[in-house]
């Protein structure tokens, strides 16, 4: 039986022979061979050669003949194979009149046997590891036990150029948005570190002075103190001082110097951290306090940071660990922003559930970040790595999202939107030759539970 895409149905003399072509549909990176054309012809080898050559000739597309021994597989002849052996002297005597059994056994060739969900690409990986003279040998596609399908090469190897050109160019646009991406934030750091040079400027004219206004004004109350051991001001003098307040100046006047030192001071670690943030764009990496970088977002942060969110920071003793400053503090910056904004609603639902009846007597909910740092060593070669666990007390990731979040993990996906969390895991793993580890567990039997999720940032000290 001859059949094709369009249904049609044309009988054949050779019963023993069948054959089917299968549609082809549009391909992607995961495609497997049952998406491409596959032939179905198979034959008994004790068939003659001569009806199996009668084939070939009425359908010059077939790349060969699968071969059956009853409802074994025993084998597969190529059309090429076929041909090379009618073409030996006396091939056409021996061959065709002779069952396709003889034939076999001269071959004593092997087919590739590919199961039919094996992808494309794997599948022209092993090709290739064939012999030469047996690179364009069909591939027998295995659907089931009992169900083959026969493969072209060519086909194959067509289809793996194109999936390779799809992979090329899905390359090609993750590294367009990552350059874009990279060059965009390098332009906003430059901004940026423009913006905290001119604060800095004047917060250290600031801070410079105030220390002269400080002496200049104990010099001031000495002066004071030393005209009123006088005494006897005149008339004049005693009304000026009691309008000014000389008593509330002197008492106020060194807490509002105080108060000016301590803006001043908070303003300049304010545009430093943003300066230590903006270097995102360095080109070697150099050695950092990761505990600095740690406090810069913090204060960066402070303002989403309310009294409601407690952050506890368990520093451990790191050394200066050589790598991309400017980079980590983004990573930072992204995983505890996510922080932030689940314990942020978490604290809302609570306080809402709260005036609740059914939820008055449920303990209150207190979100918390806990920072952990410290050195230590991951297995038996005695490597050491620097450990940054930022941990929230907020609700545990599911098992969905979890997926999502590998997902985004994955170099396999075209990067058209990449998340923050994606773009951090690059910037450990493939700028820092790091690992970056999610922990997140939901209780099964409450799944209102709020185990929280924590992010471990590993570095090797190198």
């Amino acid at each position: 039986m001859f059949t094709t895409n369009a249904d049609h149905q044309i009988r054949s003399p050779l019963t023993s022979l069948t054959f089917t072509e299968g549609s082809t549909q549009a391909l992607h990176l995961r495609s497997t061979l049952q998406d491409l054309s596959l032939y179905e012809f198979q034959a008994d080898w004790e068939i003659l050669g001569s009806e199996l050559a009668q084939s070939f000739e009425r359908y010059p597309l077939l790349p060969g003949v699968i071969l059956f021994d009853q409802e074994t597989l025993v084998g597969m002849i190529s059309r090429q194979c076929f041909l090379e052996h009618l073409l030996r002297p006396h091939g056409a005597e021996l061959f065709l009149q002779k069952s396709l059994q003889v034939l076999h056994s001269y071959a004593r060739l092997s087919p590739l046997v590919l199961m039919a969900d094996t992808s494309i690409l794997g599948a022209a990986q092993q090709v290739m590891r064939r012999p030469i003279e047996r690179f364009n040998e069909p591939i027998v596609v295995q659907f089931s036990p009992n169900t083959y399908r026969l493969l072209d090469a060519h086909e194959l190897s067509v289809a793996a150029w194109q999936l390779r050109g799809i992979e090329t160019q899905v390359r090609i646009e993750r590294l367009q948005v990552q350059m874009l991406q990279s060059e965009k934030m390098a332009s906003l750091g430059r901004l940026v570190d423009g913006i905290s040079h001119e604060v800095l400027d004047p917060v250290s004219f600031i801070w410079g002075n105030l220390s002269h206004v400080a002496a200049y004004n104990h010099d001031l109350l000495d002066l004071l103190d030393a005209y009123e051991r006088q005494g006897n001001p005149s008339p004049e003098i005693a009304e000026l001082r009691d309008a000014i307040e000389v008593d509330y100046i002197r008492e106020d006047l060194p807490k509002t110097l105080d108060s000016i030192k301590s803006g001043a001071d908070r303003l300049s670690k304010l545009a430093n951290s943003l300066q230590n943030f903006c270097h995102i764009d360095e080109v070697f990496p150099r050695p950092t306090d990761l505990h600095e970088c740690l406090d810069s977002v913090l204060l960066l942060l402070k303002s989403r940071l309310t009294s409601e969110i407690q952050v506890t920071k368990n520093y451990g003793h790191l050394p200066p660990i050589s790598c991309f400053g400017g980079q980590l503090n983004q990573v930072f910056m992204n995983i505890l922003n996510r922080a932030i904004d689940g314990l942020l609603n978490e604290a809302a639902n609570s306080q809402l559930n709260a005036t609740l009846p059914q939820h008055r007597a449920k303990v209150i909910y207190l979100p918390k970040i806990v920072i952990s740092t410290d050195v230590r060593s991951l297995d038996h070669t005695g490597d050491r790595w620097v450990s940054i666990q930022i941990a929230d007390n907020g609700t545990a990731m599911s098992a969905e999202v979890q997926r999502q979040l590998m997902q985004a993990f994955s170099t396999e996906r075209s990067l058209v939107k990449e998340t923050s969390l994606a773009m951090s895991y690059r910037i450990i793993t493939a700028r820092h030759g790091g690992r970056f580890k999610v922990y997140s567990c939901i209780d099964p039997s409450d799944p209102l539970s709020r185990m929280g999720t924590a992010f471990e940032i590993l570095l090797p000290m190198v």
